[in-house]
C-alpha cells in the first residue's frame, strides 16, 4: 500500500491512499504520522523563529532537548539583521470615513487612544523600542494636528535619534501628475519614491518597514526583520489569526509548510472568504482554542527588501496603488513573500465600534494589552500637567490620566482623558472621554459660568453612558446621553453629537446645553 503526503489549501499536511491500494503497516503509517508531525513543528518554526542582533528567539517544543537549541542559535542563523540598516514608513491613512466623526478635523493617527496618547504613537514607539529610527509618516487629510504631534513628541520632545530621523511627508502635486493625492497605500509611497530612494541610497538602507497607523499593539520589528533576512524572503506579511466575524474585513493569506505565502485575498466575502479557511491547529499552543480562530489575516505590516520595494513601484507595477487589493495578490505569484504569525494583542481600531472597544477594554483587569512597560514605553508628548484631583469620587474599572478635576463623581468602566473635568453629581459608565488640550482652572470655570455659558468638561447631575465625548467638548448641568432608544445610526452635528454603531460621539469643541437629552 503506498500514501502520499499532501499539502492543502489548509496549510495542515494529510495522507492520502492512491486508488485501488489496501491494506498495510500499522508500523508504515507511525511513520507517515511522525513525518505530519514534524511537518506542523516546522510550520511553526518557519512562521515564528527570529531575533536580533544579541538575542535569539525561538519555539520550543516540550520534545526540545540541549541539542536542539544549541542548533537553532549557533548553526542555522546565517546573518543578522542591522536596525541601522533598516528604515520605516507609516501610513498615514486615507480621510478616516470610518472613525468620522472623530476624523472630521484630525487624520486617524492623531485620534487619541488610552487617556493621555495619540495612534501614531504606537507605530512610533514600536520603532524607537525596536531600535530602528529611520522613519518617514506619510500625511495627507486634515494632518495640522498629527504634524503638530509629532514636532511636540519626537521632534522637540527631547528623543535622541544619532544618525536617524522623523521625516513627514504630506501628499503634494508634482508637475507631470494631474492629481496629489494618495490613491492608496502602494501609491503614497510611490509619490514619494524619489525622495526615499536618495535616502535609503545615502544611509545604506536595506530593509523598508511598512505600517499602519491605526493598529493597537506592541511588536519588536527587528525580530519580524531578523524572520525576514533568515527566509532570504523579498516581503514578509506579518500575520495575525482572526475569527470568521471579523475575517472580511482583513486582507487574508494561505502558506505552505515552509512559511511561504500561496494565496493572498483582500477582504474576501461569502465563497470567497469560505475558499480563505485555513487550519490553524499549529497555533493552538498560543492562543489555546485554534477552532476559534480558522483565518490568517494580514495586519498591514509588512517588510520588504529595498530593490523589490523600489522594483514594484517604479517597474512592474506602476499601475497599481494599493498593497492589499492589487500588489500583494500578484507578488506572491512571482515574489518569495513569506508570512510572520504574530499571536500577542492586536486590535485594528479603524473603526468607531473597535476603537470604542479597544479603549474600555483597557480598563478591565486584567487588561489584555498594557501601555505601560519600562521595557517597552509607549511615548507620547510631555505635558508637565499637575497630579489629578480626586474629591469623594467613586471609581471602579477606570483609567485616569493627569491634569482632571474630579469631584463627588461616579465613573466606571471608562477612560478619562487628560485635563478632564467632572462636577458632582457626575455618573460615567462605559465612556471615553477624551478630555482637552487646554487647562481650565476651577476660578476660569466659574467665570465661564457666571456668564451663563457651559465651561468644559461635565457639569452637575450629568448622566452618561455608552459616548465618546471628544476634546474641549462642553456638556452641561443635568444632560442625559444614553441612546435609551437604541439609535444606531444618527447625524446631527447642529446639535454636537452624532451616533455609529449605536454609540454616542460629542463632537470636539461641541457644547451641549443644561437638561439636554440624547
Amino acid at each position: 500500500m503506498q500514501f502520499t503526503l499532501a499539502l492543502d489549501g489548509n496549510t495542515s499536511p494529510h495522507l492520502t491512499r492512491r486508488s485501488g491500494e489496501g491494506g498495510g503497516s500499522e508500523r508504515f503509517m507511525e511513520r507517515l504520522n511522525i513525518g505530519v508531525i514534524n511537518q506542523e513543528k516546522a510550520l511553526r518554526n518557519r512562521c515564528f523563529t527570529g531575533g536580533v542582533a544579541r538575542t535569539t528567539q525561538c519555539v520550543i517544543t516540550s520534545d526540545a532537548c540541549s541539542e536542539t537549541l544549541n542548533f537553532q542559535t549557533h548553526s542555522s542563523r546565517k546573518s543578522y539583521a542591522d536596525a541601522n540598516r533598516v528604515s520605516a514608513i507609516i501610513l498615514g491613512g486615507g480621510t478616516g470615513a470610518q472613525l468620522f466623526p472623530l476624523t472630521s478635523t484630525r487624520a486617524t493617527p492623531a485620534v487619541p487612544i488610552g487617556g493621555c496618547h495619540r495612534l501614531i504613537d504606537i507605530p512610533m514607539s514600536n520603532c524607537f523600542n525596536s531600535g530602528i529610527n529611520k522613519i518617514f509618516v506619510m500625511t495627507q487629510f486634515n494632518s495640522a494636528s498629527l504634524n503638530r504631534h509629532i514636532h511636540r513628541t519626537y521632534l522637540g520632545g527631547g528623543i535622541t535619534f544619532n544618525d536617524g530621523s522623523v521625516q513627514v511627508l504630506a501628499a503634494t502635486q508634482m508637475p507631470e501628475e494631474p492629481v496629489g493625492w494618495f490613491e492608496g497605500t502602494a501609491d503614497a509611497i510611490r509619490k514619494f519614491v524619489w525622495v526615499l530612494e536618495d535616502y535609503y541610497n545615502h544611509k545604506d538602507i536595506e530593509h523598508i518597514v511598512v505600517l499602519s497607523g491605526d493598529q493597537l499593539y506592541r511588536m519588536n520589528y527587528m525580530e519580524l526583520v531578523q524572520k525576514h533576512v533568515d527566509d532570504n524572503a523579498d516581503i514578509t506579511i506579518s500575520c495575525a489569526p482572526v475569527d470568521e466575524s471579523r475575517a472580511s474585513n482583513y486582507g487574508l493569506v494561505k502558506f505552505d509548510y515552509t512559511g511561504r505565502v500561496l494565496q493572498f485575498f483582500e477582504k474576501p466575502m461569502g465563497a470567497d472568504l469560505e475558499s480563505m479557511r485555513v487550519d490553524t491547529n499549529f497555533l493552538s499552543y498560543a492562543i489555546g482554542d485554534a477552532q476559534k480562530y480558522p483565518y490568517i489575516a494580514s495586519m498591514g505590516v509588512y517588510v520588504f527588501k529595498r530593490d523589490v520595494l523600489l522594483d514594484l513601484l517604479k517597474s512592474k507595477y506602476t499601475q497599481l496603488h494599493d498593497f492589499g487589493s492589487e500588489i500583494l495578490p500578484r507578488a506572491v505569484l512571482e515574489h518569495n513573500v513569506k508570512a510572520h504569525i504574530f499571536t500577542g494583542y492586536w486590535e485594528d481600531v479603524g473603526t468607531i465600534k473597535s476603537f470604542f472597544d479597544a479603549n474600555l477594554a483597557l480598563t478591565e483587569q486584567p487588561s489584555r494589552f498594557e501601555f505601560y512597560d519600562p521595557r517597552t514605553p509607549f511615548f507620547t508628548a510631555p505635558r508637565y500637567l499637575p497630579p489629578t484631583q480626586l474629591d469623594k469620587c467613586k471609581i471602579k474599572d477606570a483609567l485616569i490620566s493627569d491634569g482632571c478635576l474630579l469631584s463627588e463623581c461616579t465613573i466606571k468602566h471608562s477612560v478619562i482623558g487628560v485635563c478632564s473635568r467632572l462636577s458632582s453629581g457626575c455618573e460615567l459608565m462605559d465612556t471615553m472621554m477624551m478630555g482637552a488640550d487646554i487647562y481650565e482652572t476651577k476660578e476660569e470655570a466659574s467665570r465661564v459660568l457666571l456668564t451663563g455659558k457651559v465651561p468644559i468638561g461635565i457639569g452637575e447631575n450629568t448622566k452618561i453612558r455608552n459616548c465618546i465625548i471628544d476634546i474641549n467638548a462642553r456638556i452641561g448641568r443635568n444632560v442625559v446621553i444614553a441612546n435609551s432608544k437604541g439609535i444606531q445610526e444618527a447625524n446631527h452635528p447642529e446639535e454636537g453629537y452624532y451616533i455609529r454603531s449605536g454609540i454616542v460621539v460629542i463632537l470636539k469643541n461641541a457644547t451641549i446645553k443644561d437638561g439636554s437629552v440624547i
